[in-house]
C-alpha cells in the first residue's frame, strides 16, 4: 500500500503559509507506519515542538491503473474518508530553508490519522464540505469546489508516475486554518455534518 499526499491544493492555505502557487500537484509520500486508525490517540513526539493539524479528504484506490485518462479516473475509487495530516512544522521549515526533502516532517509514526471509508455515490464530490474542530471549536473548514486540482486530475496525474494499486490512499490537500496542537486537545473531523474521526492528543 502506498500513501500519497497532495500539498498546496487550496489557495487560501497556500497564502497562509506564504507558499508559491503550483502549476501541477505537489506530491509527497508517507510510509504505512504513518497511519493512525480506529480513533487511537496521538502521542506528541519528542522530536518536535510544533505539530500542526491539516484535515483532508482521503481517496481509496479500488483497482490497478497507470496512465489513467482523467475522464476515467472516477472509476478508480469507490470510497472516501477523512484524515489528518500531522506536520512537524519546525522540522519542515528547517528542511525547506536548506532546500532539503521534508519526508520526516510528514511521514513520522502516527502522522496520518484516518477515518473509516464511506461510499462516494452518496456524496456530491464537487461540492463537499469538510471540517476540523479542536476542543469543539471549528479550526478548519473546506469545500472540494475550492480545490486547485480535482480528485480525478490528481488520480490521473499520479498514475503517470506510479502504478496505482487497490488500497492505495491519497490525502488530497488541506484548506486554510492549519495550526498547532497541544497535549490535551481533542480533534474531531467531519464530512458535512457527520463526525468521521476523533483524535486525542496525549
Amino acid at each position: 500500500m502506498k500513501i500519497f499526499g497532495i500539498g498546496r491544493n487550496y489557495a487560501a492555505h497556500i497564502e497562509e503559509l506564504n507558499n508559491e502557487r503550483p502549476t501541477e500537484p505537489v506530491i509527497f509520500t508517507m510510509p504505512d507506519t504513518a497511519l493512525l486508525i480506529r480513533n487511537r490517540p496521538f502521542y506528541y513526539p519528542t522530536f518536535s515542538d510544533d505539530i500542526h493539524h491539516e484535515v483532508e479528504i482521503v481517496l481509496k484506490i479500488s483497482k490497478v491503473g497507470k496512465n489513467i485518462d482523467e475522464k476515467f479516473a472516477h472509476t478508480y475509487y469507490n470510497e472516501i474518508g477523512i484524515g489528518i495530516d500531522f506536520t512537524a512544522r519546525d522540522l519542515q521549515q528547517k528542511a525547506k530553508e536548506k532546500g532539503l526533502p521534508w519526508a520526516i516532517a510528514k511521514g513520522f509514526n502516527d502522522a496520518a490519522p484516518i477515518s473509516e471509508f464511506v461510499p462516494k455515490d452518496s456524496l456530491d464530490l464537487n461540492n463537499l464540505n469538510f471540517s476540523l474542530t479542536v476542543d469543539g471549536e471549528t479550526r478548519q473548514h473546506g469545500n472540494t469546489k475550492l480545490m486547485l486540482f480535482s480528485f480525478d486530475y490528481i488520480i490521473s496525474y499520479l498514475s503517470k508516475f506510479f502504478l496505482l494499486k487497490k488500497g492505495d490512499l491519497i490525502y488530497t490537500g488541506t484548506p486554510k486554518g492549519v495550526g498547532p496542537v497541544t497535549i490535551g486537545n481533542r480533534l474531531e473531523a467531519f464530512l458535512e455534518d457527520k463526525k468521521m474521526l476523533h483524535v486525542d492528543i496525549k
